[in-house]
């Protein structure tokens, strides 16, 4: 597969990235742990068939520490073990965040009211945010065909 457009050659995507990363850079600094910023993004991406980004958030965990275990147990979340309620509760905002036409409401307020048993104002701010600019980019990637695999860690920060 080949992308549709060299997005990273082209100087008017260069400024539309410019302005997401930045934001990105907003919600990486944020006192949501870092792991569960990753988890979040790859099952975003996951449910998206975003591959360019599921490759960039699994090797970019994996080169954080995250285990094979909880990165290969992401998208079958709700029957795993490994994962902290707190972690649970942000999967589940992700998934319902990202999946907003699926539901008339949107997220639920159960949905809502179990993440804010574990993250305060700033983290759920931090957890839209992310879910939003997460969403984001895989359309980006989707709409653009850009292939996944060769990532390497690191390569864009």
């Amino acid at each position: 597969m080949e992308a549709r457009i060299d997005f990273f050659a082209n100087p008017l995507a260069a400024k539309v990235l410019k302005h997401i990363n930045s934001a990105g850079r907003a919600v990486t600094d944020s006192g949501l742990p870092h792991a569960t910023q990753e988890l979040v993004k790859i099952r975003a991406s996951q449910i998206n068939g975003c591959g360019f980004c599921t490759d960039m958030h699994t090797k970019d965990a994996a080169a954080a520490g995250e285990t094979s275990v909880r990165l290969h147990l992401v998208a079958a979340w709700r029957e795993a073990t490994v994962f902290t309620e707190a972690e649970r509760a942000a999967l589940e905002l992700a998934e319902e965040g990202t999946r907003l036409a699926d539901t008339a409401g949107g997220v639920s307020e159960e949905v809502w009211a179990n993440a804010a048993k574990h993250y305060d104002e700033d983290q759920l701010v931090a957890l839209i945010s992310l879910i939003s600019l997460i969403n984001a980019y895989n359309r980006v990637n989707v709409i653009n065909r850009q292939p996944a695999g060769g990532y390497r860690p690191g390569q864009f920060g």
